[in-house]
């Protein structure tokens, strides 16, 4: 049985990311979430998507002698330089208050017409094995951010975000057709795939 660590305590990733790595690692892997291995939350300390992920699979993986999986993941507006980016969920000052940040963001957006209002969900994956062996991935979903929040499925910012080619913000679809597309699903899709090749974790 091959241990993996999911490095994070944030509920819904928590359920999108195990629906999405169960299937693709195998029926003799054995996922523990942060809570059930005992982790404590790291400073998010990176400047990108990707050292972020890094920083939280290196602590994972030095901790508990497992190969660690981390992600870090948020949405990324054009009109704003791609912002909040690495800030998404401490956008209005606090941390994980996803309403507050929500708010914000349409306020933020509010006399920006639908033309400009293009988005992309952004997520870089890591994993880090006992041995120190260190793969990233990303993925990315575009679509832009609608003017009121629909939905109640999800969590952050997917009420206000309508995928491309879709007329649902991801908070309507259901998980199944939300983790179909994704970034989430492209960049531990890819992940899961180089771990499947990889010897002796």
């Amino acid at each position: 049985m091959t241990t993996f660590v999911l490095a994070t305590h944030n509920e819904g990733k928590k359920r999108e990311l195990l629906a999405i790595l169960g299937p693709a690692l195998g029926a003799r892997t054995q996922v523990l979430t942060a809570g059930e291995a005992g982790l404590a939350d790291v400073a998010e300390t990176g400047v990108t998507f990707t050292e972020n992920a890094l920083i939280k699979a290196r602590a994972a993986a030095a901790a508990t002698g497992h190969t660690a999986i981390a992600d870090d993941s948020g949405i990324s507006v054009d009109v704003l330089g791609g912002a909040p980016g690495i800030f998404s969920a401490r956008w209005s000052g606090t941390h994980g208050d996803d309403q507050a940040n929500l708010e914000l963001l349409l306020a933020q957006l509010s006399d920006i017409s639908a033309e400009h209002r293009s988005a992309q969900f952004r997520c870089a994956a890591a994993a880090v094995t006992a041995d120190g062996r260190e793969f990233t991935t990303e993925g990315i979903m575009p679509g832009r951010l609608a003017t009121a929040p629909a939905g109640e499925n999800g969590f952050g910012y997917d009420p206000i975000f309508v995928p491309d080619g879709s007329t649902l913000s991801a908070a309507q679809m259901s998980p199944e057709e939300k983790n179909s597309r994704s970034h989430r699903r492209a960049a531990f899709d890819a992940l899961a795939e180089i771990l499947a090749a990889e010897p002796n974790l």
